[in-house]
């Protein structure tokens, strides 16, 4: 079960993310988006085994990836590679019965995800759009399988803060790299942190500003209403709160406060901030009173 790591599902919540956006609260809408979730959770976990079976040399090298269970020696390659095509053909399957359109979506996830397990992981910025897809496919999952046609400036919000934070992540894993003195990913050599930081401040920026469009409401073809302009400044925040636990400077302050936050994943430490989980609540709290109170009016 580890091997299909079951930790990294939480990503697949953003099927919902239609759905809420839109204010639709009903089964009928629900109910086909969380066998979404479900068949996106089997696709993504077959990719998750791929992956590991083609990096288990690389992984066995590493210090920490070398505990994953396919490293390991836990779970054979054979029995991984024949779990990840029964995960596969479950998922479409399940896709194709929710809405033929979600396999669609789905199967185009899978092959994306398989292009960048097999070579464009090692591309630099295709390996970033390619991350940043994943998120992306997710969201127009959940619009399609609940049958909610998304807005084009949720779609744009949506692509660009994936991409935000496929760029957050590697520069997060060229920090770790620098200090450890080790390049745990090839395609790192090609990046700096200072190209990563103009990168990360156009897509912010852009991402903000498309956001901001869409709350402005159905004269814009956005939000049903245009009180969610209220929910502006917690997205505003939380950019910035992300922004600047990512900074190297804050960065190495908080390691040497606490030696061991260096985590091989620098970004679940930052998703798991108090500051930003209250922005989040605070966001989620207010988009569901709009919503409600959209609804009764």
């Amino acid at each position: 079960m580890a091997a299909c790591r079951p930790r990294q599902w939480t990503k697949n919540l953003l099927v919902f993310a239609a759905p809420l956006f839109a204010f639709r609260f009903e089964a009928a809408v629900w109910l086909p988006a969380a066998g979404a979730l479900v068949a996106f959770c089997l696709i993504s976990s077959a990719i998750y085994l791929l992956n590991d079976c083609l990096d288990v040399a690389a992984d066995r090298a590493h210090p920490t990836k070398r505990n994953r269970p396919i490293a390991a020696g836990l779970v054979s390659m054979p029995a991984a590679l024949t779990t990840a095509a029964v995960l596969a053909v479950v998922s479409l399957s399940l896709a194709a019965w929710v809405a033929p359109a979600l396999a669609g979506v789905v199967l185009l996830y899978g092959l994306i995800q398989v292009g960048y397990c097999l070579q464009l992981k090692r591309v630099p910025l295709l390996d970033i759009f390619c991350i940043a897809s994943g998120f992306l496919l997710r969201a127009i999952a959940g619009a399609v399988a609940a049958q909610v046609p998304p807005s084009p400036w949720f779609l744009l919000t949506a692509g660009l803060l994936a991409l935000f934070l496929a760029i957050e992540k590697r520069k997060a894993e060229l920090q770790v790299a620098q200090v450890r003195g080790v390049i745990t990913r090839k395609v790192l050599e090609r990046y700096s942190l200072p190209l990563l930081l103009r990168l990360e401040s156009t897509v912010a920026t852009s991402a903000f500003m498309s956001y901001s469009l869409w709350a402005a409401g159905p004269a814009l073809r956005g939000a049903p209403t245009s009180w969610m302009l209220l929910t502006v400044p917690f997205v505003l925040v939380g950019i910035f709160r992300y922004q600047l636990l990512s900074d190297p400077e804050e960065a190495e302050r908080r390691r040497e406060r606490t030696p061991e936050q260096s985590s091989e994943k620098p970004e679940e430490i930052r998703l798991g901030d108090r500051g930003i989980k209250l922005t989040l609540v605070g966001w989620l709290v207010t988009t569901a009173v709009i919503g409600l109170l959209s609804r009764v009016s």
